[in-house]
């Protein structure tokens, strides 16, 4: 049994529409490699019992994450992975408790800058953001008013993005401008994966968490 202190934690954020359930596959073989597993179902998703109607802005649809990382000793820290619209989510989770996460993994997600607002990436392709944020699209326009995220906190966490190369709702051609507009330490591919690459391809997305742990936990 692997010793609790020297496992990685993993803690998975899921996209809009989505909920904890996509990564029941993904979970079973991090924790096979013995690490150590989170699930986290947002704000109206999932097991989530909130109504998304009565969810206001983007903070409140986090706050189950933003909870987590709170509740965290103080010495301890997670590999954060977002998939598509939860990239967004680990940027709010970076910029309020950069010191709780040793990297960001952006699994074909929405990455954002720190120049722009948070709603900036999604802006750049807006029908497909639309489509990939419903029944939340509200968020957009809480996302345009809200402050740019920092330096000091989301911009110094290190970032890895996951590219899947067959990703339709995310083009591969725009996860590359993502990257180059936004900025990542270390990117990595994973061939033939489309949007859902923890059901297509959840061996091969294993195998590059757990790469991404040995080089930066």
């Amino acid at each position: 049994m692997a010793d609790i202190n020297n496992q990685k934690h993993f803690v998975l954020v899921h996209g809009a529409c989505h909920g904890a359930w996509c990564w029941q596959k993904l979970k079973t073989l991090l924790e096979l490699a013995s690490n150590r597993v989170t699930l986290v179902d947002l704000s109206a998703s999932g097991t989530n019992m909130k109504k998304i109607e009565d969810v206001e802005t983007f903070d409140e649809y986090t706050e189950p994450l933003l909870d987590f990382l709170a509740s965290l000793q103080p010495k301890e820290k997670v590999i954060l992975v977002g998939h598509s619209l939860g990239g967004i989510n680990l940027a709010l989770a970076a910029e309020k408790f950069p010191n709780k996460i040793v990297v960001a993994v952006f699994l074909t997600a929405f990455m954002p800058d720190t120049t722009h607002k948070p709603s900036f990436v999604m802006d750049q392709d807006l029908e497909q953001a639309r489509t990939l944020i419903r029944p939340g699209s509200l968020f957009l326009h809480d996302l345009s008013k809200a402050d740019n995220f920092s330096a000091k906190g989301y911009g110094s966490v290190k970032r890895v993005y996951v590219i899947c190369d067959e990703d339709l709702a995310i083009p591969v051609e725009f996860q590359r401008w993502m990257i180059e507009n936004s900025g990542a330490d270390e990117v990595m591919e994973i061939k033939g994966a489309d949007h859902m690459v923890m059901f297509s391809k959840p061996q091969e997305l294993s195998q590059c968490l757990s790469e991404i742990a040995k080089k930066h936990a």
